[in-house]
């Protein structure tokens, strides 16, 4: 099949709904998923991947949305995905905090929210998800309530970068300090305190930070 990047990956998106919840997503929901402005887009794309045989719609029925080929035949359409023409499209996979730690588990393994399409050069390096940032401890950075941070992941970071870090299954998004057998992360707010890391907590670098979109009010 001769499709784009997007097309692929609301090819999983539509497979991964209907194995989940019996249904396929309505139009809205797939606007709503990446970002698209308008219905028409997604129906551009629903469109094409019936031409190129990857679904069957029934006219006249909603939702009546058949997967003809497994999106896994395409394995990438899980992971970021780039292209030239249309940016690169990133997965939103909930909430870091900028204060104190929260969540549960790696990000790594969480469901994605939604799909951004999105500019590269927005970010540097290319990031592989997004967290929407939650609290004001990383203000100083630019870094705001609501924001949605790039994150790249890698289990390795440097003195002084913003990491993306897991303590006892949480996560936060902090400056990262290595002084000596001293591990610390720093708010770039004065109005919160260090997170000093205890040798006998299960920490874990999750990524680095990448760069941030501020979502219009």
């Amino acid at each position: 099949m001769d499709l784009t990047d997007t097309q692929h990956a609301i090819l999983h998106f539509l497979a991964e709904r209907i194995e989940a919840e019996g249904m396929p997503p309505t139009q809205t929901e797939i606007s709503r998923a990446f970002g698209f402005k308008s219905l028409r887009a997604a129906q551009y794309h629903l469109e094409a991947l019936e031409a190129a045989g990857a679904i069957e719609r029934l006219p006249g029925r909603a939702r009546a949305i058949r997967v003809l080929h497994s999106p896994e035949l395409r394995e990438e359409s899980r992971r970021p995905l780039t292209s030239s023409a249309e940016g690169i499209l990133l997965a939103v996979l909930g909430n870091v905090a900028a204060g104190l730690p929260i969540g549960s588990g790696a990000a790594e393994h969480a469901e994605a929210e939604r799909h951004l399409l999105i500019d590269a050069s927005l970010f540097r390096p290319n990031p592989d998800y997004l967290l929407r940032v939650r609290g004001d401890s990383m203000r100083d950075e630019g870094i705001l309530e609501g924001d949605l941070i790039g994150v790249r992941r890698t289990q390795e970071a440097h003195h002084g970068q913003i990491v993306i870090a897991r303590i006892d299954g949480e996560i936060t998004v902090k400056e990262l300090s290595l002084r000596g057998e001293r591990l610390r992360l720093l708010p770039r707010n004065a109005w919160h305190d260090p997170i000093e890391v205890k040798p006998d907590q299960d920490f874990a670098i999750e990524g680095i930070y990448c760069g941030l979109l501020r979502p219009q009010t």
